[in-house]
């Protein structure tokens, strides 16, 4: 494993500071938005925002939407219209620059949307338990000059960490993040999708765009603190991001953006930006209700996240979770969904062993004395019937 000499986060920072100052075009593959969202911003916003992708579409009226590394603000603000009153919107940075700009123009913004429901904290984001506003304050009252200092800081940020986190466990139905993560230090790495996953609700979705690489970041690449600002040398191989998803414990991950053309190629290594979605959900107990499931192609068959195989056109037995999961998500359009004729009662339900996949029998969800015989349907979907 080579050695980090680059201190990341200062060199962050300080480019992003500087950005926040003057816009600087080189400073990462700036998407497109739909015009009608940006009228309302500031034109200081528009230019000094910097991105590889637009994960703002994956958000619907009325959720509560997280912006990791929201910067300068203008996704957030783009995510309020989308939202709308009843939604909320919450940026979290760590950079000081970035944040005063974003707030400088929050209530100019609000007023021409029609309302106010963006908010700004200050925080790393492969850390959302801890407030920084509420350490800066802290460390206002109680300059740290010696080891007990230290101590002291230490068991005050647990406290809050405990106490009051930044962002609450399981109160969000969507994060965002444009060109962040790749930001964020090796060793943070794991730590920063664990925390995505603790933020998120159950059935919440991730939306992610960022870069990643078709080879590993070799040492001197890793070690140039203005690759690292730019995008480069903190890049996710690409096969290593989707496995970073389900290593954390999502489910349904899904390259939904994918650039053909590199938007940087470095000593032969291709950068490009994707963008990736990802859902919460598939953790819980498994319990029989007699579902089926069949996929219907076009490969031979698929597995999912937690190792179910679904031959094309084979009734597959599921649990009552796996089922829903199947049913509600972006898997959908490519199954068939079977349930029983008599709905089992959950209290009445038994365990589901979900370690196996078996063919589920038709006559398990019709019910073994199920004889009907009926007439003619207009199964084909036309006037003229089937035939």
């Amino acid at each position: 494993m080579s050695v980090l000499t680059t201190d990341v986060e200062q060199a962050v920072r300080d480019r992003y500071s500087r950005s926040a100052r003057a816009p600087e075009a080189a400073l990462c593959c700036a998407p497109s938005y739909d015009r009608r969202y940006l009228d309302v911003l500031p034109r200081e916003l528009i230019e000094k925002d910097y991105g590889c992708g637009d994960p703002t579409e994956f958000v619907s009226a009325g959720q509560t939407v997280l912006d990791l590394g929201s910067g300068a603000g203008k996704a957030c603000y783009i995510l309020s219209q989308k939202v709308g009153r009843e939604g909320r919107v919450i940026g979290v940075d760590m950079n000081d620059d970035m944040l005063a700009l974003a707030e400088r123009h929050r209530d100019e913004i609000g007023r021409r949307i029609g309302w106010h429901n963006v908010e700004f904290r200050k925080g790393r984001i492969q850390n959302l338990r801890l407030d920084l506003r509420r350490v800066d304050a802290w460390l206002r009252e109680h300059p740290v000059r010696d080891a007990a200092g230290l101590a002291d800081l230490d068991a005050f940020c647990r406290k809050i960490e405990r106490e009051s986190p930044l962002v609450e466990s399981d109160t969000i139905d969507v994060i965002v993040s444009n060109c962040v993560l790749n930001l964020v230090r090796p060793d943070d790495k794991t730590a920063l999708f664990a925390e995505m996953y603790r933020v998120l609700r159950n059935g919440g979705r991730a939306a992610i765009s960022d870069i990643v690489c078709d080879e590993d970041v070799p040492p001197n690449l890793q070690n140039d603190p203005e690759l690292w600002s730019g995008c480069i040398s903190g890049a996710f191989r690409e096969d290593l991001f989707l496995r970073a998803f389900a290593d954390a414990g999502f489910h349904a991950i899904e390259i939904v953006r994918w650039n053909d053309q590199p938007w940087r190629t470095v000593e032969g290594i291709e950068f490009r930006s994707v963008t990736v979605s990802a859902f919460k959900g598939k953790s819980g107990p498994c319990f029989e209700h007699m579902q089926g499931v069949m996929y219907l192609g076009p490969w031979s068959a698929v597995h999912d996240d937690d190792g179910h195989r679904y031959p094309r056109g084979v009734r597959v037995a599921v649990c009552d979770k796996t089922f829903r999961l199947l049913k509600n998500g972006p898997y959908a359009s490519r199954m068939a969904f079977f349930e029983p004729r008599t709905p089992i009662v959950s209290s009445e339900a038994k365990p589901f062993d979900c370690a196996r996949t078996s063919p589920r029998h038709p006559r398990e969800t019709k019910g073994q004395a199920y004889d009907a015989t009926t007439t003619e349907s207009s199964c084909c979907g036309t006037d003229t019937g089937c035939c």
